[in-house]
C-alpha cells in the first residue's frame, strides 16, 4: 500500500466509527419517541428472526407514542410479543391491525442510566477511532522506499483525522446528553 492509500483507509475507518456511534446513540431512548427505538427489535416471522422494519412500518405520530403497522396483519401478535420481549421497558397495545406503543415518562434515575450507557457507546467509538489510527501509523512505519518527511507528514495527517473524528463523537455525546436530560 502507498502512504496516501493508508491515510485514506484510516480516514474511512474513522468515519465508519463515527457513523456507527451515531447510529448506536440514535437507538437510545430520550424524552421523545423516535421510530429508531425499535430498530433492535427482531420478530419471529416466516420461520426466522427478521428486523421489525422489514415486516412493519414504524412511525411516531406523537412525542410519547409509536405506532407499528404490520405489512402482513397475521404478524401483529408476533410483533407485539417481540416488542415486549426486547427489554425496552415498553408495553405495546393492539388495536386491530395497528400496534400502539406508549412511551412512559423517564425517571431521573433512568435518565442518568441512559447517559452512562451513552458514555460507554461513545468510548467504544473513541476506541475504534484510535484503533484505526494505530493501524495506520504501524502501516506507515512499515512502508519502504518512502522519505521520512513524507511518513511524518502522513502521520500528522492521520492524527488530524483522528482529532476530527474524536471531536465529532464528543459532539454527538453532548447532543444526546442534552436530549436525554431535557424534561
Amino acid at each position: 500500500m502507498t502512504i496516501p492509500e493508508i491515510v485514506k483507509a484510516a480516514r474511512e475507518g474513522m468515519q465508519k466509527a463515527v457513523e456507527n456511534t451515531k447510529r448506536e446513540l440514535h437507538g437510545i431512548r430520550s424524552g421523545k419517541g423516535t421510530p429508531a427505538l425499535l430498530d433492535t427489535v427482531r420478530v419471529d416471522a416466516y420461520g426466522t428472526h427478521v428486523p421489525l422494519v422489514q415486516v412493519a412500518m414504524v412511525s411516531a405520530p406523537e412525542p410519547r407514542m409509536l405506532t407499528v403497522q404490520p405489512f402482513d396483519k397475521s404478524l401483529a401478535i408476533a410483533i407485539d410479543k417481540a416488542i415486549r420481549d426486547a427489554n425496552l421497558g415498553l408495553n405495546p397495545q393492539m388495536q386491530g391491525a395497528v400496534i400502539r406503543v406508549p412511551l412512559p415518562m423517564l425517571s431521573e434515575e433512568r435518565r442518568k442510566e441512559l447517559v452512562k450507557i451513552c458514555g460507554k457507546l461513545i468510548e467504544e467509538g473513541r476506541v475504534s477511532v484510535r484503533q484505526a489510527r494505530t493501524d495506520a501509523m504501524a502501516k506507515i512505519k512499515k512502508v519502504e522506499k518512502a522519505p521520512e518527511d513524507e511518513k511524518t507528514r502522513a502521520e500528522k495527517d492521520v492524527q488530524k483525522h483522528t482529532d476530527e473524528a474524536t471531536k465529532q463523537i464528543e459532539e454527538q455525546l453532548k447532543a444526546k446528553e442534552a436530549e436525554i436530560l431535557a424534561v
